[in-house]
């Protein structure tokens, strides 16, 4: 098995790996969150919470297949470890960023819905804390 096969391996490997990992911590973390924004609807945050898991992978695994060539050859494995290195930061950079997105959607859903919690105040002064009175001393 040459380098650059095995670059790929690996890649798909930890990509997939990942993938997963997000994907569960996401759909477990996330329920609490869905639930709130809906407002306590848990079946319909569960559904959501679903499809979002579903398109989490379809996105990311889709990802992953098209950034797999590398459009070289690698003469070495410090250059396999180089190559490997960037793909599997992109595929971080693309998790972190589906991640913030859905994020960002899901907390404007929640400031829009009616009966949602009201945002903490701007431009209230803030009072010092005075350690040595915070623990007993």
């Amino acid at each position: 098995m040459n380098i650059t096969v095995a670059t790929y391996l690996l890649y798909i490997c930890i990509s997939v790996a990942l993938t997963v990992w997000v994907a569960r911590t996401l759909h477990k973390n996330g329920r609490v969150f869905l639930v709130d924004v809906f407002h306590g609807n848990e079946s319909l945050a569960d559904s959501v919470n679903h499809l979002l898991v579903v398109g989490f992978y379809l996105i990311n695994f889709g990802y992953v297949s098209l950034a797999l060539k590398l459009g070289y050859d690698l003469q070495s494995a410090r250059e396999g470890i180089e190559a490997l290195s960037w793909k599997v930061g992109l595929v971080l950079v693309v998790l972190g960023g589906m991640h913030f997105f859905n994020l960002y959607v899901f907390s404007r859903i929640r400031r829009r819905s009616p009966g949602s919690t009201p945002p903490p105040p701007q431009n209230q002064p803030r009072r010092p804390v005075d350690f040595r009175t915070a623990d007993g001393m």
